[in-house]
């Protein structure tokens, strides 16, 4: 039988522990529970203590990515199940993920529906982020950025050194999880309103929001980004030049300019996917 272990990244969550680590070890006494504490100020290493659950407290903030990577270093267990510290996911719901991943998969990811998006605009946002992913590795992705999932701890430690010790580390995960043929499934859940105040600053976060962007292309398939991008842009110049030839009868500085971006566009598209390639080789 698998062994289990618990990771919760956690930062000034101690209002969302004091009801949610009662809850975990009800439903999952045998289980290896981890709170990372990155940073907190608040009472959270208190809180596991009186809960007997491990503590991994960092002196500053280094960024929920990085509690991910050390709560993944330090579980002892053959399953490891990710969730937040806020008291959003249910508990209950982790048992569910284990039965889908003993079917035959490497990671299983609780997927919320519209209602389990924290507003409108990041709604929006997951959606497209769940097509473009969608499109580009040619799986159905259901929820991209969703930070309660179960993987098999051996084969999600191969990729610590890709995940970003701030924001994103679900969407890494994930496509270098799809990148290196490991199987992902997605079961439908709900999610209840969090305890406290979003860590997610929309200002702030909107460019790193716009980068995960273009990680879902780099870390799968590059070229799935930039041949469009590069034909865009030699259908710019070829239209370019048609029209102002018919019109001025003469080859412009906007259309070499256009037809020039097209070339050097899909150059750098070859390259980025040799080195996505090298990134994802690993040594026997």
């Amino acid at each position: 039988m698998d062994r289990i272990s618990i990771v919760l990244p956690a930062k000034n969550e101690g209002a969302a522990l004091a009801k949610l680590l009662p809850r975990l070890r009800q439903n999952q006494p045998q289980a290896e529970i981890i709170v990372v504490d990155d940073g907190s100020t608040d009472n959270t290493r208190e809180l596991c203590a009186e809960h007997g659950v491990v503590c991994l407290s960092a002196p500053y903030s280094m960024g929920n990515g990085a509690a991910i990577k050390r709560g993944a270093r330090a579980a002892q267990g053959d399953v490891i199940v990710f969730m937040d510290a806020d008291d959003q996911h249910d508990p209950v719901d982790i048992q569910r993920l284990l039965s889908k991943l003993d079917e035959g998969y490497d990671m299983v990811v609780g997927a919320r529906d519209w209602d389990g998006q924290a507003t409108v605009s990041r709604g929006m946002a997951n959606a497209f982020y769940n097509w473009l992913a969608s499109r580009i590795t040619g799986f159905n992705v259901a929820d991209l950025t969703s930070g309660f999932r179960a993987v098999r701890a051996n084969k999600f430690r191969e990729f610590l050194y890709l995940l970003p010790n701030g924001f994103s580390y679900p969407t890494t995960s994930t496509m270098a999880f799809f990148r290196s043929a490991y199987s992902v499934a997605y079961l439908p859940i709900k999610v209840a309103q969090r305890v406290g105040k979003s860590h997610i600053k929309p200002l702030r976060d909107g460019l790193r929001f716009l980068l995960i962007i273009f990680k879902i292309a780099t870390l799968y398939s590059p070229l799935k980004l930039f041949v469009p991008a590069s034909v865009l842009f030699f259908m710019l110049g070829l239209g370019h030049y048609i029209y102002t030839f018919v019109t001025l009868h003469r080859f412009t500085n906007m259309s070499a300019l256009l037809l020039s971006a097209s070339v050097i566009v899909f150059l750098i598209g070859l390259i980025s996917e040799q080195i996505t390639a090298l990134t994802y080789r690993r040594d026997e």
